[in-house]
């Protein structure tokens, strides 16, 4: 018999929380399972999971916050809804993001299926009056050690081995080595033998653009010829709209970056970026896994990252890449520069970066994982 799962999300867009949620339903055995998606409205999410020939639903809803009083939120006429859904189409499991859970999970409960969710995020920190909350579901996955501490706090509520470790999976059969970066170097008005070193990033203040401009600065001043690429886009909110659109003026008038700075916008083919980069940089204040460094690695690329977050746990300094603290743009300039003018070591790091993708966070290593959770809980 296929199991149908029903995937909850309060996103819309391609993040990398919701790239990883599509990869994770891809590398599933579809013998066995059936990916289903409700999402409150449309957009990049939906279009993606249809794209695959998966069922997606839509119910309009406003997302929890972190101070969420489960009772409350459990009356929400989403509920019933949510679990006429899962009636109307026979499904047999539920995950959840965290926004979504507090209606997702009494409407597992009502259906009488079990729940569980992903912890994505490094700033949920449960509330005194939530614990209980959070023990109810059927099972939790944290994409990141760093998640997973910065949910249980000090003393944990839970006990740390209570939560799966579930590191977002890379399709290494999509980003690999051969993949052609000519056709962005291209596009961006870059020469193919010129120097490049890449961010991919959405718009958000943690994921540091102003760092990563200053370390650009810096790197321009010693190799002249060198050209950078951001790619990236989805911001969520005012907020992030804002930072966006100081960004880009100053990188517009700052004389060092406007000839060699190129923001490309969102971009479905990003394992091109990757190609089409010699060094990689996350420049990220905080990363709860940093789905954008493994996908670089995967590709061969050599990263350049802070360190405080998933990157610590993803890259090896000196061996797949290098780290330093966040804010750091001269520890960031140093690692490129050193990089771009070593391609021995380039190339040394980028093989190794690969190895180590392969062998702890591919698709397919994540896919068994998350099976190897819900199986006992079908089973029931």
């Amino acid at each position: 018999m296929t199991a149908n799962i029903l995937f909850v999300s309060s996103y819309s867009d391609l993040g990398g929380g919701e790239t990883a949620l599509v990869t994770l339903a891809a590398h599933l055995d579809p013998t066995r399972f059936c990916p289903h998606l409700l999402v409150r409205r449309e957009g990049q999410l939906a279009e993606a999971w249809r794209a695959r020939g998966w069922p997606v639903y839509v119910l309009p809803w406003r997302p929890a916050t972190v101070y969420f009083i489960p009772a409350v939120w459990a009356l929400l006429p989403l509920v019933e809804r949510i679990a006429a859904l899962i009636r109307e189409h026979d499904i047999h499991l539920l995950h959840s993001d965290y926004h979504t859970l507090p209606m997702a999970l009494p409407a597992a409960e009502r259906a009488g299926i079990p729940a569980m969710w992903t912890c994505m995020g490094w700033w949920f920190h449960p509330q005194r009056w939530q614990r209980h909350f959070f023990r109810r579901p059927a099972a939790t996955f944290a994409h990141s050690q760093a998640i997973r501490d910065g949910f249980l706090g000090q003393p944990p509520f839970l006990p740390p081995e209570s939560i799966h470790m579930l590191y977002p999976g890379v399709d290494t059969a999509r980003f690999h080595p051969g993949v052609d970066g000519l056709r962005v170097r291209f596009e961006a008005g870059i020469a193919a033998d010129a120097p490049v070193v890449a961010l991919v990033a959405r718009f958000q203040d943690v994921k540091g653009h102003d760092t990563f401009q200053e370390m650009a600065r810096q790197v321009a001043l010693q190799i002249p010829d060198v050209r950078f690429i951001v790619a990236g886009e989805n911001t969520q909110s005012d907020a992030d709209n804002r930072y966006k659109q100081r960004i880009l003026a100053t990188a517009q008038s700052d004389p060092l970056l406007r000839s060699r700075l190129k923001y490309i916008g969102f971009r479905t083919d990003v394992e091109r970026v990757y190609a089409a980069a010699d060094v990689v940089v996350c420049s990220s204040r905080f990363e709860s896994f940093g789905l954008s460094v493994v996908e670089a690695m995967a590709c061969g690329r050599p990263v350049v990252s802070t360190n405080k977050g998933g990157p610590a746990e993803t890259v090896i300094p000196g061996e797949t890449g290098m780290l330093v603290a966040p804010d750091d743009a001269a520890g960031l300039a140093r690692g490129v520069i050193t990089l771009l003018r070593d391609v021995g070591s380039r190339a040394q790091m980028g093989t190794a970066a690969r190895a180590r993708v392969i062998a702890h966070f591919s698709a397919q290593a994540t896919a068994a994982r998350f099976v190897s959770v819900i199986e006992p809980l079908l089973g029931r």
